[in-house]
């Protein structure tokens, strides 16, 4: 054999690849990064290392699509926030205060959240505030240092900091993490400049859109491009998701914060009738947890709901009902293409990256399995993921994060907290 074998063995098998099903009890061989085999008795005897799933549900891990990373070491201060108060609060008056150590916490705290809920790929749209080269350098180390996969949105800093990144540490389009632009502007003006920016970096864009005509706006300015994550999209007016789509764009929805923070109805409804196939978002954890299972849960709870009540309309008038399964592959599959990284991960598909869950079906709250995808989603949570994949790396097992800095972690989290807590000086 050449290279380092592991072997996730005997489990539930919920591959999301079209071409190999769901499989109740095959084996997921993986050959150091990546997958090799999928199906029963698909094992190596001799594998270096064996995963018993016995009784577990094996699926690959899970794609968020965006959330606002930095924000983790803020973690609960906006709960109760509408979308105003939230700009004002946290963007406004914490975001400033953060020094690039803060920062390095805050990105740390929310990858290894993602990590032990099963997370493995993460959009960070880091719109915190970069005036050195210092805090960008801190939220990507801290990123690298985790082990999650992530594409880093560059915002909020200056264009040659967001040059520098891209030539100097994030310029290879295959790594663990790698680099897209938040492309939130102001004026047309803006537009031009940010948008251009990701057209010579060679990254993708991902603006935050609700309400009106943003879409067309970039298609007149003459900068929208295929690969572009659309975020939010609530409230859009007539067309606008279908030239998302036409344009080979793609919509993240963040159903929890966008009902609770007052963006509007989540469009799954509405992008299903555009041909639109999202990728769910947990946002901003100082509101929202740091799991998929929540956002799959509520997702599928508003969908069904718009289209019971006809808030939503199909191409026919009538909107089709969305399933358990729908939203799982959003989790997952659809993530991944959302994020331009389908051919290498949201799926446990052989000659993909080894990005595998492993999930624990004997909770008395989950027990018995009759269906394991509306399992997922209906009953599971972050406490029934016991052992994480990225890249064929295993960065949780038996139910415990294999992060040795973590304890540490959590009193440099703690500290900012109570520091924050004291009034801002006065200037």
């Amino acid at each position: 054999m050449s290279g380092r074998h592991t072997l996730i063995a005997g489990g539930h098998v919920l591959s999301m690849d079209p071409a190999i099903g769901e499989l109740p009890c095959a084996d997921v061989l993986v050959e150091d990064d990546v997958i090799r085999s999928v199906g029963p008795d698909a094992g190596d005897a001799d594998a270096d290392d064996r995963i018993d799933a016995r009784g577990r549900l094996v699926l690959p891990g899970f794609v968020d699509t965006h959330r606002h990373m930095w924000q983790a070491v803020l973690r609960g201060c906006g709960a109760d926030q509408t979308l105003g108060e939230h700009f004002e609060t946290v963007l406004g008056a914490l975001g400033p205060r953060l020094t690039p150590d803060d920062l390095y916490v805050g990105n740390a705290l929310s990858a290894l959240a993602a990590l032990d809920a099963g997370v493995t790929t993460v959009q960070d749209i880091s719109n915190v505030g970069k005036p050195t080269p210092e805090h960008t350098d801190a939220l990507l180390d801290a990123l690298e240092s985790s082990g999650v996969r992530c594409v880093f949105a560059y915002g909020m800093g200056p264009a040659q900091d967001a040059r520098r990144v891209r030539e100097t540490r994030l310029g290879t389009d295959d790594a663990l993490v790698t680099m897209a632009i938040n492309a939130d502007g102001g004026g047309d003006g803006d537009g031009r400049r940010i948008w251009s920016l990701a057209r010579d970096l060679a990254v993708p864009a991902a603006p935050h859109v609700r309400g009106g005509r943003p879409v067309s706006r970039l298609h007149r300015l003459g900068v929208l491009r295929p690969g572009t994550v659309f975020i939010h999209g609530t409230g859009l007016e007539e067309g606008e998701l279908r030239l998302m789509r036409d344009s080979g764009a793609a919509l993240s929805i963040a159903p929890a914060i966008e009902m609770t923070m007052g963006h509007g109805l989540p469009p799954f409804g509405a992008a299903a009738a555009a041909g639109l196939r999202p990728g769910l978002s947990t946002d901003v954890e100082v509101a929202a947890a740091a799991d998929l299972f929540g956002p799959m849960r509520t997702g599928f709870q508003v969908a069904r709901l718009a289209a019971l009540q006809g808030l939503t309309e199909g191409p026919d008038g009538q909107a089709a009902l969305p399933t358990t399964r729908d939203l799982l592959e959003y989790a997952t599959i659809a993530g991944a293409e959302v994020l331009g990284l389908g051919r290498r991960t949201g799926s446990l598909t052989p000659g993909k990256q080894a990005d595998v869950v492993v999930l624990r079906a004997d909770r008395p709250g989950v027990a018995p399995v009759y269906d394991a995808v509306g399992t997922v989603v209906s009953a599971m949570g972050p406490g029934d993921v016991e052992t994480v994949l990225v890249a064929g790396r295993v960065v949780k097992r038996d139910g415990r994060l294999l992060h040795p800095g973590l304890p540490r972690l959590l009193e440099r989290a703690a500290a900012v907290r109570d520091r924050l807590r004291e009034p801002a000086p006065r200037r």
